[in-house]
């Protein structure tokens, strides 16, 4: 990671404020967290500028910049949409945006103890989101593709994890839904639009459940299992076969698709949990039990099979 804002202090951000958009210039700023391709501070009450600190975090602020407003109306939970666009300037070299801020906690700092409600929200918000794309949507970069072509990462993620980090029980049973989700068939019909990237720190909850969805910087047009895989991540106990149920779309093979990326996501999850316990960059120690949860339900939880029954 290349921390382009490393040096962006708060002093800076109502400068460039004020050189951009003078009247936003006066409100009260304080940093929050961000992600991993940029910083943010809220700006007000109902605003956030966020600043790129990675070298591909500028064309994914452009991106948000072009099609957040379009998807944004039709979704059912509140998403953060651009209202002012910063341009590059001496006193920033990149460009940054200011945002609708979205009210809540994300899930990696809470829980969700509605779940039936929290299902049923983010079944109804994917299958607004998941519209065939035009032709001019953004298309994937580091995901999106079959299982079968990932199987290089899956196993990377599996062998990075220390072997007191994952019992082996747990192990064996990932590889063989793994494998199942590599032997489902590909995706058929017309590429559809995804966040791409549903994990607990890219959804905000509040009164336990879900009440938004945030950083749409990997939004591309795909396979509706790239997303579909977090009912898994984010769903307590039961509430996976629930969102199946209403979400209503997805044949056996997706779901099968959706699985198996879900093992590897939550692989991933704990992958991180496990670095930041190291103190290694990246690490996020809360990570690790969610990604270790996110797993037993997976091994718990297949709803293609409970279809077939």
């Amino acid at each position: 990671m290349t921390d382009s804002a490393a040096g962006v202090t708060p002093e800076l951000v109502r400068a460039l404020l004020r050189d951009q958009h003078p009247d936003l210039s006066e409100l009260p700023l304080r940093e929050v967290g961000g992600g991993w391709d940029n910083r943010m501070w809220r700006l007000g009450d109902t605003l956030a500028v966020r600043v790129p600190r990675t070298e591909r975090a500028p064309g994914l602020q452009l991106k948000e910049r072009r099609w957040l407003p379009v998807l944004a109306p039709r979704l059912p939970l509140p998403v953060p949409v651009p209202v002012r666009a910063g341009t590059p300037s001496a006193l920033f070299p990149g460009p940054w945006t200011v945002m609708t801020w979205v009210p809540g906690s994300p899930l990696d700092a809470a829980r969700i103890d509605r779940a039936g409600h929290a299902a049923d929200s983010l079944a109804e918000f994917l299958r607004a989101l998941h519209q065939e794309a035009p032709a001019d949507a953004p298309a994937a970069t580091d995901r999106g593709a079959h299982p079968a072509d990932c199987t290089d990462g899956f196993q990377r993620f599996l062998d990075a994890i220390a072997p007191d980090g994952l019992p082996d029980g747990i192990r064996t049973g990932v590889r063989d839904v793994w494998h199942d989700a590599v032997a489902a068939s590909r995706a058929r019909g017309p590429a559809v639009w995804l966040h791409g990237d549903l994990h607990p720190a890219n959804v905000v909850v509040s009164e336990g459940t879900l009440c938004g969805v945030v950083d749409f910087g990997d939004l591309f047009a795909g396979d509706p299992a790239w997303d579909l895989a977090a009912a898994w991540l984010l769903l307590p106990g039961d509430a996976t076969r629930r969102f199946f149920e209403r979400y209503a779309r997805a044949d056996a093979a997706t779901v099968r698709r959706a699985r198996g990326l879900a093992a590897l996501k939550a692989l991933f999850l704990v992958l991180m949990g496990q670095n930041g316990e190291r103190g290694l960059p990246g690490g996020k120690p809360a990570w690790g039990p969610a990604g270790r949860a996110a797993l037993r339900r997976v091994m718990d939880c297949d709803p293609a099979r409970d279809a077939s029954a």
